[in-house]
């Protein structure tokens, strides 16, 4: 092919990167429509990100006359059903912290200054957006492709494991192309860095009404790649290169001889077992199960998770790694305690960026009985098995008495 996956590599950042990192960056009111023109013909700009991220898609030309934009959302080209993401008004603007995995699309998304911003996209946001007016001129378009982060590929350099190699057809080729590496999750003490990898295919057979960054190259589930390689691309996951790093602790101490006396004596009066970080906490009872999400963390970022002195290297707690794990991180740096047990009380810390940033201090306790009630999960299984029990005892019952019944009426026939 044409284009080689070492080419493709350094257009990561152009693919994935820049769009992620920048995700809430608000765009300065420039004069940029009277730059670019709008084309004739409505064009569609090809964008690919991993499940659970957040991503800001500009409209990139308008008319000056346009004071607000309505965006639309469109599953597959030319269907009936349409979302209008938007108040008619374009100054939707919502609290990102308040987003959940599985809310609805309507309630994880907000325009600023004609941006579209998606908040925890999911594998089913795949489709087309549309820049336009709410009387149905449509100015610019994207063709975004997101990826599911389950069943992701993991490669641990540590243990000499390697990325997936190409995959090579007659008409097209399906690769991997990284972003950059992350920064280091801890500082100080032996920390990771994370590469996520996106599935492209590269072919000539491309729909030419999609734009993409590198000619002939779109992301696998891109509306451009023609129905016969779908089934192909889409074999084709994710993939994440995880490997182990160092880097110091930016400390801003001051010059010698410039501390005050009163710092002095503050830092005598510290007691050194409390923590500057904000620590959180919280009770849980024995046997349920908890989630625990890194303040101000975003999936691209760099997460770690410690419990006390313990580190919790990806390489033993990242999800997959085990498939009976009962303590693990998944793909969006969440730390999951399913079933919790005594053992699993203390103090958990987390860092972003290299930063140590929070603690949660966890206790786990017994719960009393009066407080069971029928919605609980525990309460509904117990129900649920007791009455399968029952059943199952009462058709042992009754069968064993209607085949002792038909041996009796069999002996008796026999007699006569």
């Amino acid at each position: 092919m044409a284009v080689s996956t070492t080419a493709l590599a350094r257009i990561a950042i152009v693919l994935g990167t820049a769009d992620v990192l920048h995700a809430f960056a608000i765009m300065e009111n420039e004069d940029i429509f009277k730059k670019t023109a709008c084309p004739a013909f409505l064009m569609f700009e090809n964008a690919a990100y991993l499940a659970d991220m957040s991503f800001e898609l500009p409209c990139n030309c308008k008319p000056e006359e346009v004071t607000s934009v309505v965006w639309y959302f469109q599953k597959n080209m030319g269907s009936q059903q349409t979302k209008v993401l938007t108040d008619f008004d374009g100054t939707l603007m919502i609290d990102s912290s308040h987003i959940k995995v599985g809310s609805d699309m309507l309630r994880r998304f907000s325009i600023r200054m004609f941006s579209l911003i998606v908040f925890r996209v999911q594998v089913e946001d795949s489709g087309h957006y549309i820049c336009g007016t709410k009387k149905g001129d449509f100015f610019y378009g994207y063709d975004v492709d997101v990826q599911a982060s389950r069943g992701i590929v993991v490669a641990f350099v540590d243990k000499d494991q390697h990325p997936r190699k190409d995959h090579d057809e007659s008409h097209f080729m399906v690769f991997t192309i990284f972003w950059d590496w992350t920064r280091c999750n801890r500082c100080g003490v032996r920390g990771e860095q994370r590469r996520i990898g996106l599935c492209y295919i590269n072919s000539t057979n491309l729909l030419k009404r999609y734009h993409t960054t590198v000619v002939d190259v779109a992301s696998c589930g891109s509306s451009s790649v023609p129905k016969p390689f779908r089934r192909v691309a889409q074999k084709r996951k994710a993939e994440v290169v995880i490997r182990s790093c160092m880097t110091p602790c930016g400390q801003k101490s001051s010059e010698e001889g410039e501390a005050s006396i009163s710092d002095v004596i503050s830092k005598l009066g510290e007691k050194p077992w409390i923590s500057s970080i904000p620590i959180q906490f919280h009770k849980q009872h024995l046997g349920r199960g908890l989630i625990i999400a890194c303040p101000g963390a975003r999936p691209e970022h760099a997460v770690a998770w410690d419990k006390e002195s313990t580190r919790m290297y990806l390489t033993r707690f990242l999800i997959g790694v085990n498939k009976t794990m009962r303590v693990f991180i998944d793909h969006g740096n969440q730390l999951h305690i399913r079933f919790a047990q005594l053992n699993d009380k203390g103090t958990y810390f987390c860092w972003r960026q290299g930063q140590l940033v929070a603690g949660f201090r966890l206790s786990v306790v017994y719960e009393s009985r009066h407080k069971r009630s029928l919605d609980d999960p525990e309460t509904q299984y117990a129900i649920k098995t007791i009455l399968t029990s029952y059943v199952l005892i009462t058709i042992l019952f009754v069968s064993i008495h209607i085949v002792r019944c038909c041996l009796y009426s069999f002996k008796c026939t026999a007699v006569k």
